[in-house]
């Protein structure tokens, strides 16, 4: 019978403290997997907000084309001289910096002042930054951006003297090329064209 007693004062259990410790414990790492997780979720949904707002800036300041593209021809060499189209705002779009980048005097290189870059390519050579000058076919608030509601001719240059570095052939008949229209923000306008088997004067490039 006594050896009984003992052994029973042997036996331990959980104190209320412990138990106290052990919840305490369990609520703090549950609270820092908790925040965790949440500054997790918020800094993806912050990048996917950013990453939406970024491309619908994006999207809203792209140009499009307004109506035919024209190619002036040197009669001389039966080559082009220019490329005329007219662009404006796609609707709900944003204003876009259209400030020319006129050949130069002397027909020496200059640093482009245009914040819209246009490039050309066919089968044998590309220019990386063609030469452009802008006329506005309806009112405009006399500056170089281009609004909405306002529509641009731009004219560039593709006589292959003022690019020596990049042309060696004149654009002539039969030539498919493109013209690649890249605005400081917004997606490139593409405009590829081939030039008629007979051409002459000015011909209109369906």
């Amino acid at each position: 019978m006594p050896k009984r007693i003992f052994s029973l004062k042997q036996e331990k259990g959980i104190t209320g403290l412990e138990t106290a410790i052990i919840l305490i414990a369990f609520v703090i790492v549950a609270s820092v997997l908790s925040y965790v997780v949440i500054s997790a979720g918020l800094f993806s949904s912050q990048k996917a907000k950013t990453a939406v707002n970024a491309g619908l800036a994006q999207a809203g300041a792209t140009v499009e084309l307004k109506g035919n593209v024209v190619a002036e021809m040197d009669a001389a060499t039966s080559s082009v001289k220019t490329i005329s189209f007219t662009v404006g705002i796609v609707p709900g779009g944003s204003a876009i910096d259209l400030t020319p980048n006129p050949v130069p005097a002397g027909g020496n290189p200059a640093a482009a002042a245009n914040r819209l870059i246009i490039t050309y390519q066919d089968n044998l050579q590309q220019v990386p930054s063609l030469y452009f000058t802008v006329s506005y076919i309806n009112n405009n608030n006399a500056d170089n951006m281009l609004d909405p509601g306002e529509l641009a001719m731009i004219t560039v240059d593709l006589e292959k003297a003022n690019y020596p570095t990049f042309m060696t052939d004149d654009v002539v008949a039969g030539v498919t090329f493109s013209l690649a229209i890249t605005p400081p923000d917004g997606s490139v306008l593409p405009v590829e064209r081939t030039l008629p088997s007979r051409v002459s004067g000015l011909v209109n490039l369906y």
